[in-house]
């Protein structure tokens, strides 16, 4: 495989899994989930306590802007060099790990774990990299989780990057060929997580996952699919972890910076911990995240919107069917439901068009924006006095890479990869200094 990595920026990964310990308690739901729910970390804790436990080794985000977190934060480095110096770990060389995880709906969703090249990333909008941020990267996001990586040991993953793979020729195969492979783990999750299986690839099952992935990036198979002619290949998608790839990315280039580049490949900080899953998994689902305004005159905002979209209109039923290439919006406030059609769109997606005016509008205002999962909560919120609602449709998954690759980077907040307890667990790690 290796001889293909360069292109395809994914390569096997020296992958350090816990031995001997009681996988259930050791792993734990990605940090930014539950972020309002201090109760449900603090269960995580009791149900963790008395063995080793990834929960050690993370700072969950409920905990980020509260006193005392920089004293977590020293807390998690002892700790995870306790854990190396203690021989918890185990080591898994030059690993692909297959993984079969069985969500709380039942529905198993696949990947494969795996490094990916720093270099080959980039968050910023208007790039050409082959693996692109899909959402807004909020600046402000990534010091305070440089604080938690710039002087630790190891790094668990949570990022899920996302192929176009709807032919199924990468991670899917893969299912049928579980008896070739050495499984290395196979356990219930903590908290109504559900289930999951890893598999450690073969050689030669590397090599056939390598070939499938470099097909992907053909010049003729990207036009064809996103018509689309002379574009930069975009081969990975980031689908969960944006900010912690980019926090990965801002402590890299600042090892750049005080190291001779001829020696940058040598640079652990380089690479990062990744799992692969297909967009086109029948187990993911994209859900739509919608949009309430605080503080606010509902019909002055409605008014802006019809100005700033000269030949947009409002139409009173929420079931109104536009054209092909029209954008509806449905909006509430009050007793006040309709929808907002935008026949001429020039963004890709609804959210985007939305948003470019709600940026525009709350500029100078005393008003707030929220983003909001579910539809009845944004509905309840929407009809409170002072507030709207803008209730989005889901963003097809087909519309993901080509949006991303004509538009840019989509607006922050568009989409939403699932229930938080089917978000990934934390349980492989990789040595990063």
């Amino acid at each position: 495989m290796s001889n293909l990595t360069e292109d395809i920026a994914f390569s096997p990964a020296d992958i350090l899994l816990p031995k001997d310990s009681d996988m259930t308690k050791w792993a734990v739901v990605a940090c930014d989930q539950f972020t309002s729910e201090p109760e449900y970390w603090e269960d995580a804790k009791s149900k963790a306590k008395g063995s080793p436990s990834a929960l050690n080794l993370i700072l969950p985000e409920v905990y980020l802007n509260k006193d005392g977190v920089e004293e977590r934060i020293k807390n998690i480095n002892s700790t995870m060099q306790s854990y190396l110096d203690n021989d918890v770990f185990k080591l898994e060389k030059d690993a692909v790990i297959y993984v079969e995880r069985t969500q709380s709906d039942g529905r198993v969703r696949k990947g494969i774990v795996g490094k990916i090249d720093l270099e080959d990333y980039e968050f910023k909008p208007g790039n050409n990299a082959l693996i692109r941020a899909t959402e807004g990267t909020v600046l402000s996001r990534i010091p305070p989780r440089v604080k938690v990586r710039e002087h630790a040991p190891i790094e668990l993953p949570h990022v899920m990057l996302l192929i176009d793979d709807d032919k199924r020729t990468v991670i899917e195969p893969l299912s049928q060929k579980t008896g070739e492979m050495e499984k290395l783990y196979d356990f219930d999750l903590m908290k109504k997580g559900g289930h999951i299986k890893g598999y450690k690839l073969t050689d030669g099952l590397k090599k056939d996952v390598a070939a499938a992935l470099l097909a992907l990036k053909d010049p003729a198979l990207v036009e064809s699919k996103y018509g689309l002619k002379g574009a930069a290949p975009m081969l990975f998608a980031v689908g969960d972890g944006n900010h912690s790839l980019a926090t990965a990315k801002q402590c890299y280039e600042n090892m750049k910076a005080v190291t001779p580049k001829e020696d940058w490949d040598k640079l652990p900080s380089r690479y990062a911990l990744v799992e692969v899953v297909n967009n086109h998994d029948d187990a993911l689902t994209f859900e739509p995240i919608h949009r309430t305004l605080f503080n606010v005159n509902a019909e002055d905002v409605i008014e802006g919107f019809l100005k700033y979209y000269p030949g947009s209109y409002k139409a009173d039923k929420t079931d109104v069917t536009v054209g092909d290439n029209a954008q509806y919006i449905k909006y509430c406030y009050g007793n006040v439901s309709g929808v907002l059609v935008v026949p001429n769109p020039t963004k890709q997606l609804a959210v985007g068009t939305l948003q470019e005016y709600l940026d525009k509008y709350l500029e100078g205002k005393d008003a707030e924006i929220d983003y909001i999962h579910g539809d009845e909560t944004a509905e309840g919120l929407g009809r409170k006095e002072g507030n709207i609602s803008f209730l989005l449709p889901a963003m097809g998954k087909d519309e993901l890479f080509k949006t991303v690759m004509a538009d840019g980077v989509l607006p922050r907040k568009t989409f939403s990869m699932g229930h938080a307890q089917d978000k990934r667990y934390y349980i492989e790690a990789r040595t990063i200094r």
